[in-house]
């Protein structure tokens, strides 16, 4: 009877009643926490993506500590291995049994630190997800550690490297430093390794990590190169490039060559933003952007997009520029903890920042003066008239002369496509190879006339002699000083100036133009500079200055000592100065070898001096310097060291060659008895021939070879001063 009859009831717990028939449901299931394993493994993928991940962590950390060179092998891509060793200050010993475990770190103390957090790394999580998913050795010494430690780590704790062996770290041999070494990466996740596409697709970018850290981080050397590899480094840079070099040797002449510098500061919004972008004269097919803020390499959309939108009125269609900036932030406007792997950050007032930014951007692109590239079609005879021939042309600006990059000066006549005419305060109003109106005068005889006809005191001689290699490690640390001493835009300067003329003898001044601005120069301190250069790169290879006769060189001694003498005034009573003039004899003897050897500098047994060095064609260094310079060659050089030696005697001799300063030309009349009645003074015959020769060697010899061979360092800076700027003239006389 029951099963006649329709009874509806619930449904028991965990069934679903569906007409006659009953489903069952899935039990809820049960919340566990994870094992630690498990947990790590997680963290450990969020953080390091990649193996450019990873290395974009050592890198940081390697920098935090310090270092000044950096050296990175890369095995497949940095899946097989991935090394960095460094000069840092290195890793206590006490500290490497909770060097890999997650969030130890020597950087933060409290939550409160991120708001002023100045490093790179902060949580310490880095080596600790690298433990968890590859091979991890870390070798360091300190300063004060007599030896290197040697540790291994698997899954955030110090590990044995062979079954048996203790795990506790191992002294070894080792420079003070860390080398960490990553093999094996992503070992224990196959899925994670196989999603890898090639090795050298890896390889790109790390590359291009390393490249954007070599250009941001002054002072410190970048190498990187694959394991195994012996054809070079794919990257190397030295600590004591500049910036611009850096961008040279990572990104290229091309790029290096358009550069702008760019500065922005505001105490409002508080930033300030330094960094080179590419004027409008440079183009790619892609942006180009190296962001630094607060000197960590970051992504924004936003700053890319804004300075693409602002080089759209510079550039054509499809073009993009170069731009690498440095942000510096006040820490507490910067949150730095908003991805796993650091590679954002977010800040206040960001629109008003990239605002300023991109208007200090265009306004620096504004008043670049340079020449612009197009690409035009020439009409040329074609036999496929369906064809066109698309030549490239270098679009000058009127007045420069052709370079290299410029095949044929008609280009700078021919009309340009599709370009407004440039700003008149664009144009370069001096072209050096143009006449100028002293080639109307009569030609004055050339050095080797007057030497034919006897109007000149020497007589050049000509002997085939082959050069001496110099091998010395000493003048090759000198040549590396000037090299590192070089600056970039001084040196460019000088090389392309137009010499315009001598403003003060007294002060040895002269004006040159470069570009559209006017420089006054200190050519003494040019020619200090320039002569100093040529005995370095010409060491041991100068010519002779032969006297016929021999001068007595003690003689030129006394008379130098005499100039002392009369200079010290009363204090010249406390120098026995025949025994300095002896002393001085005596020692120039004795190193007749050494100086006539590499400094052409001939002086007899017997005390005579035959011969000085001969440093530029067409310039006599002053004789009336002579005593003086030889003189000088007692106390000033320091005869102990080999480098000393040789830089303190090249600087003398570059004094001794370096144009002297005459006296004023007699340009006031003398009364005759009280009556009014005056006579023209004339200057000594002998005095106004080597101004005229001095005038004649500082524009045609000296300058002309400062030009061609001059590296201009950075102290000849105090001798440079800009006084004009076409530009800026054109400003003001448009207000007139």
């Amino acid at each position: 009877m029951a099963d006649d009859m329709d009874v509806t009831q619930p449904s028991p717990r965990g069934t679903k009643r569906k007409g006659d028939d009953t489903l069952p449901l899935p039990a809820p299931r049960r919340i566990k926490a994870l094992a630690q394993d498990v947990v790590n493994k997680i963290a450990a993928g969020e953080i390091i993506v990649a193996p450019v991940h990873a290395l974009k962590e050592l890198i940081e950390n390697a920098v935090d500590a310090g270092s000044t060179a950096l050296e990175i092998l890369v095995k497949d891509g940095g899946l097989k291995l991935l090394q960095i060793s460094d000069n840092g200050h290195g890793i206590n010993k006490e500290d490497l049994p909770i060097l890999c475990e997650r969030f130890t770190t020597s950087k933060l103390k409290a939550f409160e630190d991120l708001t002023s957090i100045g490093t790179y790394g902060f949580r310490g999580e880095a080596l600790a997800s690298i433990s968890h998913i590859a091979h991890l050795k870390v070798t360091t010494r300190t300063k004060e550690s007599s030896c290197a430690w040697e540790a291994h780590y698997a899954n955030g704790k110090l590990a044995s490297p062979k079954p048996g062996q203790s795990a506790e770290p191992k002294p070894k041999a080792g420079r003070q430093g860390t080398v960490i070494t990553v093999e094996d990466l992503f070992y224990n996740i196959p899925s994670r390794r196989r999603a890898f596409r090639s090795a050298s697709e890896e390889y790109a970018k790390i590359l291009d990590l390393v490249g954007r850290y070599a250009v941001h981080c002054s002072g410190v050397a970048f190498s990187c190169k694959k394991a195994g590899d012996n054809s070079g480094s794919s990257v190397s840079v030295p600590a004591s490039a500049e910036t611009k070099d850096r961008i040279r040797q990572i990104h290229g002449s091309a790029a290096a060559n358009e550069l702008v510098s760019l500065k922005a500061e505001d105490q409002r919004w508080g930033f300030k933003c330094e960094g080179w972008v590419s004027n409008a004269n440079y183009s790619s097919k892609r942006t180009n952007l190296l962001l630094f803020i607060n000197h960590r390499s970051v992504e924004s959309q936003v700053i890319k997009k804004s300075v693409e939108q602002t080089y759209t009125t510079f550039l054509p269609k499809g073009g993009h520029p170069f731009v690498y900036l440095s942000l510096e932030i006040e820490p507490q406007l910067v949150d730095v903890n908003v991805h796993p792997t650091k590679r954002e950050v977010h800040f206040l007032n960001e629109d008003e920042i990239i605002a300023m930014i991109c208007d200090e951007i265009r306004e620096s692109l504004s008043k670049v003066d340079t020449s612009r590239s197009f690409m035009t079609q020439s009409l040329l005879s074609n036999p496929n008239p369906k064809v066109s021939i698309a030549t490239p042309m270098k679009q000058t600006t009127p007045g420069i002369p052709a370079t290299d990059d410029t095949p044929d000066r008609s280009a700078s006549r021919a009309p340009r496509i599709g370009t407004k005419k440039p700003y008149e305060n664009n144009l370069v109003r001096t072209d050096a190879s143009a006449r100028k109106i002293t080639s109307m005068l009569r030609p004055e005889r050339t050095i080797e006339e007057a030497a034919e006809k006897g109007d000149d005191d020497m007589e050049y001689e000509y002997t085939e002699r082959e050069p001496m290699a110099c091998r010395l490690t000493s003048i090759k640390e000198l040549r590396a000083e000037v090299r590192d001493a070089m600056h970039n835009e001084l040196t460019d300067i000088i090389s392309t100036h137009t010499f315009v003329g001598i403003v003060d003898e007294q002060k040895r001044i002269v004006a040159i133009q470069g570009g559209v601005k006017l420089f006054l120069v200190d050519y003494g301190m040019l020619c200090n500079e320039y002569f100093y250069q040529v005995g370095l790169t010409d060491f041991a290879n100068y010519g002779l200055i032969r006297f016929n006769p021999p001068l007595p060189l003690q003689d030129l001694l006394k008379v130098a000592a005499d100039q002392q003498r009369g200079n010290a005034g009363d204090a010249a009573d406390e120098v026995d100065w025949d025994e300095v003039v002896e002393s001085v004899k005596e020692l120039l003897i004795s190193k007749s070898p050494l100086l006539s050897e590499y400094f052409s500098i001939e002086i007899t047994p017997e005390g005579e001096l035959c011969s000085i060095p001969i440093l530029i064609k067409g310039h006599m260094p002053s004789l009336a310097k002579l005593p003086q310079f030889l003189l000088r060659l007692g106390p000033h050089v320091n005869w102990e060291e080999e480098k000393a030696c040789f830089q303190t005697l090249l600087r003398e001799l570059a004094s001794f060659y370096t144009p002297e300063v005459l006296p004023l030309p007699p340009s006031a009349s003398s009364n005759d008895n009280g009556k009014g009645k005056g006579k023209v003074v004339e200057e000594d015959p002998e005095i106004a021939l080597r101004r005229k020769k001095l005038r004649k060697a500082v524009e045609h010899v000296i300058f002309p070879a400062c030009k061609a061979r001059l590296v201009a360092t950075k102290g000849l800076l105090k001798g440079v001063i800009e006084v004009a700027n076409l530009k800026g003239l054109y400003r003001v006389f448009e207000r007139c």
